[in-house]
């Protein structure tokens, strides 16, 4: 692959450059991603954010499938902490699928609170994301584990949000 594609690839699975900022490369990657996405939301709506989800959730795949056999030739981890773009999948679907039964909350509390409730799944990885980094092929283990904390993270957000609300 000529070197040019492999920095492009590189570029987007790091979420667009977010997973190279210093320190704690999935928050910032999840951070990153929370702007692109309201304007989505603000812009094409709900469905347009859902499609978005599709869109990256597929780039992701196909990055890591293509990617990561030459990252490890060259030494990396499987699931080098620069690469986020599973984070922005995650952080995307997990901020719809509250939006979609909150819509009426405050865009901040709700943007906010999407990104608390995935980054602590996303982090602590209790059962079964942490079994789920090893599922599979590691092209598919980087993204599948980040959508399953992504839906565990709205299903928690949504049972505290039904409560408080």
């Amino acid at each position: 692959m000529p070197n040019a594609m492999v920095w492009f690839l590189k570029w987007l699975a790091a979420g667009l450059g977010s997973g190279w900022l210093p320190k704690a490369p999935g928050t910032w990657g999840s951070l990153c991603s929370i702007l692109p996405a309201w304007y989505i939301l603000n812009t094409l709506g709900l469905d347009g954010l859902y499609w978005a989800i599709i869109v990256v959730t597929l780039l992701g795949f196909i990055v890591c499938y293509f990617l990561l056999p030459q990252l490890i030739a060259q030494g990396e981890n499987y699931d080098p902490g620069w690469i986020v773009v599973d984070e922005w999948a995650g952080q995307w679907l997990c901020l719809a699928l509250l939006y979609t039964f909150f819509p009426t909350l405050e865009p901040l509390t709700l943007l906010a609170f999407a990104f608390v409730m995935f980054r602590g799944f996303d982090i602590l990885k209790p059962f079964p994301i942490k079994n789920l980094e090893t599922w599979g092929p590691h092209w598919f283990s980087i993204m599948f584990d980040d959508l399953i904390a992504a839906l565990m993270g709205a299903a928690l957000g949504w049972c505290i949000l039904w409560i408080l609300i």
